[in-house]
């Protein structure tokens, strides 16, 4: 099995053939060029290759035409005979092929359904998806603290809501605990969770939970399943979009070990659209995609990311990305001559031309390369022609697409959604039993005070005689008692009152006066 994947080459005035190591694929890379230059086919060789290579992919399908991965190019097809070309100038012996591949889709309508926990999503990028304010993300902050420590599974929207709501209710006793939790930012962040379920963000949150190990496996055949997410529906919320993808790249880093330097990655990860993840994103969430990106790699994971313009990623991000494919960008304004001058500066010069202008100048299906040598040192950037794909070129139609859902390994294992006792249930078992003590006491009470007004009118009617219910502590006293114990304690009772007092008080007033 080859090392390499075979990126293109050329003819004259172009490279000699570039090839990305497998050995240097987790050192991550970019995929970047204005809109129609080409980056959706590169996307896809760099997918064939890697599936190839027994090497699991995951991407996201933006604009639907990645599906044609699953099914063989074709001779009749209209692009054919440039295709036939382009591989005869790069020496490429052209052959056509499908590649096993997994579809999902947050929605569940064209794939699998994906869904991930509450819990796991956590509260930063729950922040992060709900665009709240750092004093409505620190409220949610103790509401997850709440969770853990009262042992309140939080599994689907409907468990944050439950526990806000009795967050909200109990402000004041977790404000002294945790410090101030308004009830006004309880009721913000509640009206941000219905915006994002009537964005259709309740199908992400649940069970069955996605299990990372179905993403990262081969066919029969060895070669490395390619997971297609659907995301032409997805990208009307972007926010969600980028969002889940970062919640993937973090679950991968927290559950794979490491594993050092492999020959070849046990997973590629290509985040299409990378600027919606950067975009007005605080500072803290910025930092935990640097961190990722620069520890994930350990653990034999590779990111691509695809995005018009390298100034879309945060220089801190770029300069971790050792492979490059650079397709054109226009400088139609002063703006994008400066942003074209600032992506030519990245790369090592070629004497043989003018980086700049070669990235403003090539054409379609061209590309202007910058990939890690063996030691993983860059390589001089050169004017590439990219190879063509052995796959289908566009998109699947639905009944294929639905044939190969039902013959997936991931068939029916996802399709069910869980409902199991969590956090809602049980805030709503509690407040159910609170509620039956409750009248259970009240129901005490009444008793009680009946039972007391039954006696008071008792006494009235039958003249006073009726005397007060005695415990049966106290004891009964005996029948027997005779004639002269009873005077005798009259006695001993009267000298202990005030009859007693002044004899007592006479007696003694007697004596001192005699002295």
């Amino acid at each position: 099995m080859s090392d390499h994947i075979f990126i293109g080459g050329g003819g004259e005035g172009y490279a000699d053939p570039q090839n990305l190591l497998l050995s240097h694929t987790n050192r991550h890379g970019l995929i970047a060029g204005a809109t129609g230059t080409g980056k959706t086919v590169t996307l896809q060789i760099l997918a064939e290759g890697l599936s190839a290579a027994g090497v699991p992919v995951f991407l996201s399908d933006v604009k639907g035409d990645l599906s044609g991965l699953a099914a063989s190019g074709r001779a009749d097809f209209k692009l054919h005979d440039a295709f036939t070309s382009r591989a005869e100038t790069i020496g490429l012996d052209l052959h056509y092929s499908a590649f096993p591949v997994t579809f999902w889709d947050l929605f569940g309508e064209q794939g699998h359904p994906v869904r991930a926990t509450v819990a796991e999503m956590g509260p930063l990028l729950l922040s992060r998806l709900m665009d709240l304010t750092e004093v409505q993300e620190g409220v949610l902050n103790v509401a997850f603290r709440v969770a853990d420590e009262d042992g309140l599974p939080l599994l689907d929207l409907e468990d944050l809501q439950a526990l806000l709501l009795w967050c909200g209710q109990n402000a004041k006793d977790l404000s002294l605990r945790y410090g101030n939790v308004s009830a006004s930012s309880v009721g913000a962040i509640q009206r941000q969770l219905l915006v994002l379920e009537n964005q259709g963000g309740a199908a992400l949150f649940g069970e069955p939970a996605l299990e990372l190990a179905d993403m990262m496996t081969c066919d029969a055949n060895g070669q490395g399943r390619i997971n297609i997410l659907a995301a032409d529906k997805l990208m009307s919320s972007p926010r969600l979009y980028a969002t889940f993808l970062l919640w993937l790249l973090s679950e991968l880093f927290e559950e794979l070990p490491e594993v050092g330097n492999p020959d070849k990655p046990k997973l590629v990860f290509f985040f299409d659209e990378a600027h919606l993840l950067f975009d007005d994103a605080p500072k803290v969430l910025v930092d935990k995609v640097e961190q990722v990106a620069r520890l994930i790699r350990s653990k034999g994971v590779g990111v691509f990311f695809v995005t018009q313009n390298p100034g879309d990623v945060p220089d801190s991000v770029l300069g971790q990305l050792g492979n490059r494919v650079q397709h054109a960008l226009r400088a139609f304004t002063a703006k994008d001559r400066k942003q074209l001058d600032q992506a030519a500066q990245t790369y090592r010069d070629n004497p043989r031309f003018d980086t700049a202008d070669a990235i403003r100048d090539v054409g379609t299906g061209e590309a202007v390369t910058s990939l890690l040598d063996r030691k993983g040192i860059p390589g001089i950037v050169e004017r590439t022609l990219i190879r063509p794909p052995s796959s289908q070129l566009g998109p699947l139609d639905s009944a294929a697409r639905a044939a190969i859902m039902a013959a997936s390994p991931m068939a029916g294992k996802y399709d069910t959604r869980l409902d199991r006792n969590s956090a809602a249930e049980i805030l709503a078992q509690r407040a159910d039993a609170a509620a039956k003590e409750a009248e259970a006491a009240e129901a005490r009470e009444e008793a009680e005070e009946e039972a007391e007004r039954e006696f008071k009118a008792a006494r009235r009617y039958s003249g006073g005689r009726v005397s007060q219910p005695r415990s049966t502590s106290r004891g009964r006293k005996s029948s027997s008692e005779s004639f002269g114990e009873a005077i005798t304690g009259v006695v001993i009772k009267e000298l202990k009152g005030t009859t007693g007092r002044r004899i007592v008080r006479g007696i003694l007033g007697g004596l001192f006066k005699g002295r």
